[in-house]
């Protein structure tokens, strides 16, 4: 019979529901010190209720502007990871594209964000539609490399028992090696995650009329510097709120991969 792990235990069920709030409470505890040991003015650093006061008298502002921001990462995320997985399936089963390809894909990386954001205002305009494609510029990378690789990693002794079944070509790839990859292209999916607000921010930034990037931008401008912490939060926990529903969906899709059933 197995034992039940102790209450300190991380794996304990309570801990684990415990833990997110325990950090939270504890960087809101090291902003509060910081605040107090440093003395520095609150319009240049606002203590955690002042912000958190700024958030409830702003928050239909905020929030309207959080779904505007969180719609153009959800929307880069999907283009992103669809294009990403179509580029990793050509460099893999199309040998004589990867030559032409290949360059493309590190040229797209090589090119700072904050070059290509006014590019794609400009061609794109000033709406959702530049923030999306950046979104998904940033985020089609990393799905593709660990794609890839995934793909190209398969072990080669599941390859000739498939291939000794009879099964080959379009099968195999369904049944053997995309299933396969599938542990490689949850990591390439987790940093694709993470890094996706970046370019929905950065493309409020270079020109926008909306948005928690916008909204962060003219805050600053007008030094209300609370509303601009409060924005700031607001996007930190929609990425770690879109990262935790992501992780968990790819555990359950990878759940018999070692590991995967760790928190």
């Amino acid at each position: 019979m197995r034992a039940s792990a102790p209450a300190y235990s991380s794996d304990n069920p309570l801990v684990k529901r415990l833990r997110p709030l325990a950090i939270a409470a504890g960087l809101i505890m090291a902003w509060q010190l910081v605040v107090w040991l440093s003395g520095v003015p609150a319009f240049i650093l606002p203590g955690p209720a002042e912000v958190a006061a700024t958030w409830v008298k702003r928050a239909p502002t905020i929030l309207h502007h959080a779904g505007i921001t969180m719609l153009e990462i959800v929307l880069g995320l999907m283009i992103g990871v669809l294009v990403g997985l179509a580029t990793a399936v050509m460099l893999s089963e199309w040998r004589r594209l990867r030559p032409w390809l290949l360059p493309i894909l590190v040229i797209s990386q090589a090119i700072p964000v904050f070059a290509l954001a006014p590019i794609l205002v400009l061609w794109l305009g000033y709406g959702m539609a530049s923030k999306v494609a950046m979104a998904a510029l940033i985020i089609f990378f990393p799905v593709t490399s660990a794609l890839y690789d995934g793909l190209r990693r398969v072990d080669p002794l599941w390859l000739e028992a498939a291939r000794s079944l009879g099964c080959s070509g379009t099968r195999l790839f369904r049944r053997v090696r995309l299933p396969a990859a599938l542990p490689a292209f949850a990591s390439g999916l987790r940093v694709a995650t993470a890094v996706a607000p970046i370019g929905a921010v950065v493309g409020e930034w270079v020109g926008s009329s909306a948005g928690l990037g916008y909204l962060m931008l003219h805050a600053n401008a007008r030094l209300q510097i609370d509303l601009m912490f409060a924005a700031l939060l607001t996007l930190a926990l929609m990425a770690v709120a879109l990262y935790a529903i992501v992780d968990a969906l790819l555990r359950r899709a990878v759940a018999w991969q070692p590991g995967e059933a760790e928190s």
